[in-house]
């Protein structure tokens, strides 16, 4: 019996899971999918897998995680957190199908995965996005879901945390071939973010994450976001293009590689400044 469990969250999702589910099938862990309400064949699949579907309403990535670690029974002292279009490469398969929790110190609880993120069927390799890191896996009862986040989301765990960082977790999202579904997509998420950063500056939102630009990988990340949400508007997107394009070597990318940085650090970025304009013209109005 594995000592691991996975959660995998869901919607219309059956391009993907049937990908991921036939990956981890081999390690004969336990599955959980979590499902927003799908029309498709999302819920069918997980089924034929054996994994055991719960179903609750979406609003953000962070609640429905909540959800999740709240409700699904597990029973395995960890548990590795997915979305669909995620799946583990080999190094990483052969790593969980040997992982043993008698082979983890005992203050340890969460391990971050190397995420290599794919856009449009090419791998992204500079920018900042070469090698990536996510927490992914935690011990039972010692992780939760940052509920001060309404759009990124991310696993706040007590304890220390360690990196695979030669075991990869790929993310290759194939709707993204469809520019128009991304786009459409970024606009959705630009709302949430919008409104997260507003609340933030109105300090209606707190930061459940101490930044400490020595710590893990979201604790280093949490110095920068505090610069960020103290940037002028407008300007900040400009300045993170020209970080990630130029000093981070963005413009090395392939077509595909380049249009994902000015649309997501750029374009997008600005997106959520024009909201949150916005947001603060309504509220002056009040």
């Amino acid at each position: 019996m594995s000592d691991i469990s996975f959660i995998i969250l869901t919607y219309n999702e059956s391009v993907h899971l049937k990908r991921l589910l036939s990956k981890i099938a081999g390690l004969q862990a336990p599955i959980f999918v979590v499902d927003s309400g799908s029309t498709d064949d999302t819920v069918a699949i997980a089924e034929s897998y054996g994994a055991i579907v719960k179903t609750n309403a979406f609003e953000n990535h962070p609640k429905q995680w909540d959800f999740a670690l709240k409700n699904c029974p597990i029973s395995t002292p960890w548990i590795v957190g997915l979305d669909a279009d995620q799946y583990p490469s080999v190094e990483l398969f052969n790593k969980l199908k040997s992982f043993s929790d008698k082979d983890v110190p005992a203050d340890v609880s969460g391990i971050y995965f190397n995420r290599h993120n794919y856009f449009q069927g090419e791998r992204l390799k500079y920018g900042g996005y070469r090698n990536f890191y996510m927490l992914k896996m935690f011990r039972y009862g010692k992780g939760w879901s940052d509920l001060n986040e309404n759009m990124d989301h991310r696993f706040v765990i007590e304890g220390k945390t360690i990196i695979w960082k030669d075991e990869i977790l790929i993310e290759d999202n194939l709707k993204e071939h469809d520019i128009d579904f991304w786009l459409h997509k970024q606009i959705r998420y630009s709302n949430l973010t919008a409104q997260e950063e507003y609340q933030r500056k109105k300090g209606l939102r707190g930061q459940t994450l101490q930044p400490n630009l020595f710590g893990n990988p979201d604790q280093r990340k949490a110095v920068f976001k505090k610069i960020w949400w103290n940037m002028p508007l407008f300007v900040r997107p400009m300045i993170y293009f020209f970080y990630r394009f130029v000093i981070r070597l963005g413009f090395l990318e392939t077509t595909s590689g380049r249009t994902f940085h000015y649309l997501q650090g750029f374009w997008f970025r600005f997106l959520v400044d024009a909201k949150i304009h916005e947001l603060e013209k309504k509220d002056k109005k009040k």
